[in-house]
């Protein structure tokens, strides 16, 4: 009787050390997954700037330009501030399709992703 409850006793301290292990290994998992997703939010936002700041200088180049050609200095930067406004309203007008439904699908495969496809990353 003293064996089977050795055994009994043996087996739960497998159970916790088991248990304990699982713990510690979805842990693990959640900080590797969430440190790639904050990692790749942070590229996706200094390749954002980056952008930001070749559009900003093309947009005033371009403003130039036109303004050059047309030879009004306000009416280049009109129509290109034109352009941002209609680019902005399609934008708005599709933010669902356009941003959102992208942003949460990249998110969820992120989070979502096997094992063996990080390992390949």
């Amino acid at each position: 009787m003293e064996q089977t409850f050795a055994k009994i006793e043996e087996l739960a301290d497998h159970v916790k050390d088991y248990a304990n292990t699982k713990i510690a290994s979805v842990k693990l998992e959640a900080a590797a997954k969430s440190s790639k997703l904050a990692s790749n939010f942070f590229a996706g936002l200094i390749v954002a700037c980056i952008f930001l700041f070749f559009l900003v200088f093309a947009s005033i180049a371009a403003a130039y330009a036109l303004s050059a050609w047309i030879g009004k200095m306000y009416a280049g930067f009109l129509i290109v501030s034109g352009v941002y406004f209609l680019a902005g309203i399609i934008i708005w007008s599709g933010r669902e399709k356009f941003l959102r439904i992208p942003i949460m699908n990249a998110m969820i495969r992120q989070l979502f992703k096997r094992d063996e496809e990080d390992e390949q990353d």
